[in-house]
Formats: structure tokens, sequence, C-alpha cells
């Protein structure tokens, strides 16, 4: 049994190495779950993992895999468990490295699709056959599929679409498949040092509570739609963003 009570059960979490993905991960671990957590960055990998095995004694597996390319998550389907009770779709980023023009426009939007679309689909539809019963797929997105955003905003928005078709494809077999959009969150490698005291200050000032986000926030979204407690919750959108979409 896990340390709330309940049967150990098999978490899969993509982006596990930092940021909201490692918050999630170190929950679950932490209440006694069976954790892989995937991802394209070896070394990151690997040191989150020693890290939360030597000082914390949890048991978390890493898993390395580019997620948006079909034959490395081909190769990686005999490494993750044979039965997958949650799976966290959290793995993505923004391309901003491109340049201008027609091409440019290409690079960016292509890499934000291929980045924060496929990386969760692709997985998703490879383990499909793996979820037990009472599954759960959380998908991690944004605030700024709801306010914009460019292609990032447009990437994350396309989940929301495919998170509906897939609820209604997974609910006969009690799968349930959610949202969590999170606002700014710091703590991330998102922002990089954009996210300076100035900018916190701002962001803060465009939430409800005062505040910007941590991964801790987020990473209790996903633990709540992961419980057998949400088992009658499919195809929504958790809101985790301080009150920032509504705006001030």
């Amino acid at each position: 049994m896990a340390e709330n009570g309940t049967a150990v059960r098999n978490i899969v979490v993509t982006g596990g190495g930092t940021g909201i993905g490692l918050a999630v991960a170190t929950r679950f671990a932490s209440d006694g779950h069976h954790v892989t957590i995937v991802g394209r960055r070896r070394e990151v990998l690997h040191a989150t993992v020693r890290e939360l095995r030597e000082e914390s004694g949890l048991d978390v597996t890493p898993v390395v895999c580019d997620l948006a390319d079909p034959d490395d998550v081909e190769a990686v389907l005999p490494h993750l468990p044979e039965r997958v009770d949650v799976l966290v779709n959290n793995a993505g980023s923004r391309e901003l490295a491109v340049g201008a023009g027609p091409h440019g426009v290409l690079a960016r939007w292509r890499g934000d699709f291929e980045r924060n679309v496929l990386t969760a689909v692709l997985i998703t539809e490879s383990l499909r056959d793996r979820f037990s019963e009472d599954g759960r797929v959380v998908t991690v997105t944004s605030v700024a599929a709801l306010r914009g955003g460019g292609s990032y905003g447009a990437s994350k928005a396309a989940l929301h679409a495919w998170n509906h078709s897939l609820a209604a494809q997974l609910g006969p077999q009690g799968v349930t498949c959610n949202i969590v959009a999170p606002g700014t969150v710091a703590g991330t490698e998102f922002f990089g040092a954009r996210l300076n005291e100035a900018e916190l200050t701002r962001r803060a000032g465009r939430t409800l509570v005062g505040r910007v986000g941590r991964p801790a926030d987020v990473a209790a979204a996903v633990l709540f739609l992961a419980s057998p407690e949400a088992g009658f919750i499919t195809g929504e959108i958790l809101q985790c963003n301080g009150g920032e979409l509504l705006g001030r």
C-alpha cells in the first residue's frame, strides 16, 4: 500500500527532470508510488533520479526519450511499465531560436507543435492499451492557450481539443483525461533570466491572489485529477493560475 492507504500505482511523468514535472514526480513518489520520469536530456534526468533515490529514498526510474520522435518513443516502450495507472503529459517548451521571414515562422510554429503537441500525443497513443481500468491521463498546458501567446499558445490550445477527443475515446474503459492549465510559475526553466524580480512583481499583480505560482501548486492540481476521488471528472480544464486568466 502507498503512504496514503491506496494501492501502489505506476506513474509516468514526462518532462519529469525539472520544474513542474519534478514536483509532480516527487509528490507521487513520496506517497509511495512507482514513478518513471521521461525526458530527452540524459544528464538532467539521471541527476534528478540520483538525488531522489539517494537523498530521499524514492522509487523513481529514468527513461531517456525524445518524445517528439516516433522512433524514439517506440524504442523506449519496453522500458515503460506494462500497466500505467497515471500518465502525466508535462513535457514541452517554447521555440525561441528562429530566424526571420517565412522560414523563421515555419521553424517557430513547427517547433512549438512538435515540442508541445506531439510530445503528449505520441506517448499517450503508444500507452493507451496499457492504461488500467481506472487510469488517469493529466496533461499540463498553459494559460497562454486561452489568452493568446502566438504559436506557443496555439500549440497548447491544440492539446485542449485533443483532450476532449481522448476523454471520449478512453471514457468507456474508465480512464479519465483532464488538463491542468498553469499561469506564471516560478522555479522552472521556461522563462529563464526573463523572470527577474520586476517581472515577477508585474506578473503577480495580474493574479487575484498577489503572487505567481510554484511548481508545488501545479503538482497539487495534477495529483487531485489523478486521484481515485476524481474518477467522475473528465474532459475538463482545471485553471491553476491564481486568477491570472481573469486579469485585473
